[in-house]
């Protein structure tokens, strides 16, 4: 079986190929986003702690979450849902998904760090890989630069360096996120002009209901006089 480990303190990944099935069973029986302890894999792995987060089995179908099965099932799958994607709007389809109970027939299955070990393991601890891309929101970037609200987050996006691939003689570039969710004082303008519209609206359509209210209410009056005026002159000539 092979384990393909990831480490999300450093971001490094690692496929680890394992033909003893003595030190995997532990793994077996077990569900997706269980904990199991690395002990039996090695001498290498005591101490880490490993969380499964999914896998194939050997014919390539993946596991699903809530599936609480240990083999493959046909479920309707529709739009949100894993291990489907949609072709067309409202499109559902029938599809072969390995339940989330690890077995036997499982060929890869993926585990995360959660607790490290007493020993740094070669390509997933010892290296650190540096983000490639960093957060696009505002209020992503403050929280990961621990910034207030005062300092400006434009000057804080992580750039990237780029080269062209048609010219090898070109100057690299570097590239930056479009910052979503920013407050600037255009922003905070147009804010105020559609409040001001909108408060602009609302007291129109009050002037227009008072006016059409007192048209009525002299309609009303009017009517009620002219039924009068009819009775009194039924009256006169009788």
């Amino acid at each position: 079986m092979k384990f393909n480990i990831a480490n999300p303190a450093t971001g490094a990944q690692k496929l680890v190929d394992l033909d003893d099935e003595k030190r995997f069973r532990i793994f077996y029986d077990k569900k997706i986003a269980q904990e199991v302890p690395g002990d039996s894999l090695g001498d290498e792995w005591k101490g880490y702690v490993f969380r499964i987060t999914g896998g194939n089995d050997k014919q390539g179908f993946p596991m699903k979450q809530g599936v609480l099965l240990p083999y493959r099932v046909k479920l309707l799958l529709s739009e949100g849902q894993s291990c489907y994607r949609i072709r067309r709007a409202g499109e559902r389809r029938r599809k072969s998904v390995r339940g989330c109970i690890v077995g036997p027939d499982i060929a890869v299955l993926s585990l995360v760090i959660v607790k490290q070990g007493e020993s740094d393991v070669a390509g997933l601890t010892d290296t650190v890989l540096p983000k490639r891309l960093g957060p696009k929101r505002a209020t992503k970037i403050r929280k990961f630069f621990n910034l207030s609200k005062e300092d400006d987050v434009r000057k804080y996006v992580v750039r990237r360096e780029v080269k062209s691939a048609k010219k090898e003689d070109a100057k690299p570039y570097t590239k930056a996120p479009k910052i979503q969710r920013l407050v600037t004082p255009l922003r905070l303008q147009r804010r105020r002009h559609l409040r001001s519209l909108k408060r602009r609206r609302l007291e129109h359509q009050k002037e227009q209901k008072s006016e059409y209210d007192a048209l009525m209410a002299k309609r009303i009056a009017e009517k009620k006089a002219k039924v009068a005026a009819i009775k009194a002159s039924h009256h006169k000539t009788a």
